[in-house]
């Protein structure tokens, strides 16, 4: 099978300057590769990166794209030349996986694949204007839902598939042994509950708090997603209330470092408030792929992989609220430590579902079935 896979204009694959959907069709292009297809990655163009390269089987073509801004409409604009130059590089193929904005509009399916379009974002009406997409992709049941209020008549082409483990889980590590630490690791912006999660941390009592770190770890600046450097100076001079420590910590591209740094941590805290925003929390995933025992605002994307009070813990019905921010880490830190110990080994269990192997022979059967149609 000929697999192509178009990414947006604004990261580069390998994701070596961050992205949750590029760092899974990096790894699911790998894992199809390595099951005999012909896999083409296109991505944008890094002054780090050659514009031509072939690893491992996978073809990797990189054009000319555009550093990301805040206004939504601008994305959009910047991102329709860089998809004309794709569609001038992109080889015949069965199959073409994208979640570009103007790709589903103006490639030609016959030439370049039947469209699998990868619904990463929380869909805003576009999906109406792809009438030649095969599949909708979305990762969450929550996601689905909305999907189908918006094309209900188109809802057979509509498939719930989630996103891989981007790594191998760990070796399950002694809950005990991990550092008193409480992680977050994501962008550093106001829509993910950041400044709630610091001020809900400064109002815990020194009994409770004694000996444990908050660390923040994430991309801040405006290019990266982030909510730029004002944002990050006010965080910090927030934090500088607190009785115990918080770390604010540059981000984390790099795999290997970013697992690392989960293994070390107790919990991984995630307390987005981007109510159309969320798709899936990958990091929250991650974490629980390390041992690490998730606590998440209630945001639906979250329930397709964790049970509530038994491999992790939820927040409140308030996603942006502070108090319950506040309620749940004085309750959570101050468990019993076997109730913690059984529900990190829950997580990690619960993480293997989304084994890359298990994930990446979905997407497979579902291709052979929408090419079979």
């Amino acid at each position: 099978m000929k697999i192509n896979i178009l990414q947006g204009a604004f990261f580069p694959v390998p994701p070596i300057k961050g992205g949750a959907i590029e760092a899974s069709w990096y790894e699911l292009g790998k894992e199809f590769s390595r099951q005999g297809h012909r896999v083409t990655h296109i991505s944008k163009l890094d002054l780090n990166l050659s514009s031509r390269e072939l690893i491992d089987g996978v073809n990797y073509l990189r054009v000319k794209g555009n550093n990301a801004v805040g206004n939504s409409l601008l994305l959009k604009v910047l991102e329709l030349p860089y998809v004309l130059r794709a569609r001038k590089e992109m080889p015949v193929g069965d199959i073409l996986v994208t979640h570009a904005f103007w790709a589903p509009l103006l490639f030609p399916k016959e030439r370049c694949g039947m469209q699998y379009i990868h619904v990463g974002r929380y869909p805003k009406g576009q999906l109406k204007l792809y009438n030649k997409a095969a599949r909708f992709q979305v990762p969450t049941n929550s996601i689905a839902n909305i999907c189908r209020k918006q094309i209900s008549d188109t809802r057979s082409r509509i498939k719930t598939l989630p996103y891989p483990l981007t790594w191998k889980p760990s070796s399950q590590r002694k809950f005990d042994q991990k550092e008193k630490v409480v992680l977050y690791a994501g962008r550093i912006h106001p829509e993910k509950g950041i400044k709630e999660l610091i001020e809900a941390w400064n109002n815990i009592s020194e009994e409770k708090i004694s000996g444990w770190i908050l660390r923040l770890i994430g991309p801040w600046r405006e290019e990266q997603g982030g909510g730029g450097k004002k944002f990050l100076e006010n965080l910090k001079s927030l934090s500088y209330k607190s009785k115990s420590s918080v770390e604010f910590r540059e981000p984390i591209f790099e795999r290997a470092r970013l697992k690392s740094e989960m293994e070390k941590a107790k919990f991984f805290i995630y307390p987005s408030k981007a109510v159309h925003g969320e798709t899936f929390g990958l990091s929250v995933l991650e974490a629980m792929s390390c041992g690490c025992i998730p606590i998440v605002s209630e945001l639906p994307c979250f329930t397709d992989f964790i049970t509530f009070e038994s491999e992790g813990f939820c927040t409140g019905k308030k996603v942006n609220n502070e108090n319950s921010i506040h309620k749940k880490l004085c309750e959570v830190l101050t468990l019993d430590k076997s109730r913690l110990a059984k529900m990190a080994l829950a997580a990690w269990n619960r993480a293997k579902d989304y084994e890359l192997e298990k994930v990446a022979k979905m997407y497979l059967d579902d291709f052979f079935f929408i090419l079979q149609k």
